[in-house]
């Protein structure tokens, strides 16, 4: 891969909708590219598209990028050399280099409406052959390959609508190359005469966009989806029609994100259907229809952005925790995957669950604090973080932390029926009592104390252990289930051990 040039790289998505987790990969792999190499990551807004515009999208993509931890070098925001960064607001440029193409020859006006468009199409399916604009049609429709210099100037005078499209050279292989796929070969016979430039609303194409745009700000580097493969012969030949080929960027493309099942690129419908959202963030639409988001969902943005590297990138190792420094050092496109790569969503839970174990019981304790406040408890810091102590190894999400702990917080209003047949029957009530006086008379309740004081009871009086330890759970839990029981009433404290075992043996009995 040359590197000889300065590093620059683009992220250039569209305001169309919410961006998706495929799109966070490509600005992702795109970040870790240029900061390996101590580049630029611009963020250039592709908004030509004037009929697909949704209100709210733009904003929507920056957040999305400052949750991953994704830092801009040049925006529209950040302002920059080659500002503005908004395609609609250099729309001036573009008309430019469309009437170089052509004055070169390589591109011409087309005046054809789509009535006549329809009737040449329907021509084509007749005759059996699948329809395409290039070298066989271009000079039968309206265009100026086909008309005068003199009718060509009079229409445009006389406001009749036009497109600019490139002229596809005839019989010539596109020899091009990827630093994912590696060489590529395509043959202009296979390729139609794509609209570079509209009169209707004065607006390019991205096919012309984005090349003018990538040359004026010297992108290095196309790190883009697989999609626009096969959009490449076309790119290389505007940028060799425009004089540019020596300094044109290198391209790579990146694998599809696939379904959980492997059919078929990952959509929103599949995150429906299976529960799992395909967003960073939580989007509403402009008709008010919401679609989860990974940040309201719980996850961790390092989760997340951990998650995406690795679909579709190892690093050769068996190493999968990473953090974004690690990713920039480790990060390479020839470790890329030419195949797509299959999403999981069990995996992301593991991602998350990772980070969520790996940070500090305070940290944790504080993100649980609004839960808990919610819940109209309010706890000492101190104690909630030796709440989550006992339980993070069991949690995904902090919003699990309450089905985990609200035991510790406050005393149960009912018994689990099932644990009750099985444990509240017999002498276990009997024995509960007895041990309600026993802990009655410990001044250290301490867990270590406690629990040498209890076992050494039940042992002393040849009780079964598992009886008795699951009745005294039930009576301070209403479950059987659940952290040491021991550990708890030390957080609890003793008042509200013994005050809990009354309520049990007065509700129980």
């Amino acid at each position: 891969m040359s590197c000889n040039k300065k590093v620059r790289v683009r992220f250039a998505p569209s305001p169309t909708g919410p961006l998706h987790m495929g799109g966070v990969r490509t600005a992702l792999y795109n970040y870790l590219f240029a900061r390996q190499h101590g580049g630029d990551f611009i963020l250039r807004i592709e908004d030509t598209d004037s009929h697909r515009f949704v209100p709210g999208a733009e904003s929507y993509i920056m957040e999305s990028l400052k949750w991953c931890g994704i830092t801009i070098d040049e925006g529209i925001n950040e302002g920059g050399p080659h500002a503005p960064y908004r395609q609609s607001e250099r729309k001036e440029i573009y008309l430019k280099y469309a009437l170089q193409l052509v004055g070169s020859g390589d591109a011409y006006y087309a005046f054809d409406t789509p009535d006549e468009l329809n009737a040449i199409r329907a021509e084509a399916e007749t005759a059996g052959k699948t329809f395409a604009y290039n070298y066989e049609v271009r000079t039968r429709l309206a265009t100026s390959l086909a008309l005068s210099d003199e009718e060509v100037k009079r229409r445009i005078a006389a406001g009749d609508q036009w497109v600019i499209r490139f002229k596809m050279p005839e019989n010539e292989e596109v020899r091009m190359h990827d630093l994912i796929r590696g060489d590529v070969t395509v043959h202009t016979s296979t390729l139609d005469d794509k609209v570079l430039y509209k009169s209707a609303d004065a607006l390019p194409t991205y096919h012309l966009a984005n090349i003018v745009d990538d040359h004026l700000m010297e992108i290095s580097h196309v790190i883009r989806g697989e999609e626009w493969l096969p959009s490449l012969p076309l790119h290389y030949l505007l940028y060799r029609a425009l004089g540019w080929s020596d300094t044109q960027p290198e391209f790579a493309h990146l694998p599809l994100l696939l379904k959980p099942t492997g059919g078929g690129k990952l959509s929103k419908r599949d995150g429906d259907k299976m529960g799992f959202p395909v967003f960073p963030l939580q989007w509403t639409s402009p008709e008010g229809e919401t679609s989860h988001g990974y940040r309201e969902d719980g996850y961790f943005p390092e989760a997340f952005v951990n998650m995406l590297a690795l679909l579709g990138w190892n690093p050769g190792t068996d190493q999968e925790i990473f953090s974004m420094d690690e990713l920039i050092g480790a990060f390479s496109l020839e470790r890329v995957s030419k195949s797509g790569a299959r999403f999981n969503p069990e995996k992301a839970h593991w991602f998350n669950a990772q980070y969520l174990h790996a940070k500090s019981d305070a940290e944790l304790a504080a993100l649980y604090a609004p839960i808990l406040k919610a819940k109209g408890v309010d706890a000492p810091a101190a104690k909630t973080a030796r709440v989550i102590a006992l339980i993070k190894q069991r949690a995904t999400f902090v919003s699990d932390f309450w089905n985990l702990t609200s035991f510790m917080f406050v005393a149960p209003e009912q018994y689990d029926p099932k644990s009750t047949a099985k444990f509240w029957k017999g002498e276990n009530p009997t024995r509960i009592a007895a041990l309600r006086t026993l802990l009655a008379g410990i001044d250290d309740f301490s867990k270590e104390n406690t629990e040498k004081i209890v076992f050494e009871w039940i042992a002393q009086n040849e009780y079964p252990m598992g009886q008795v330890m699951n009745s005294f759970r039930l009576a301070i839990v209403g479950t059987s289930s659940g952290p040491s029981i021991l550990d708890i009433c030390e957080i609890i404290g003793k008042e509200e051990t013994l005050r809990r075992i009354d309520k049990a043996l007065e509700t129980l009995r």
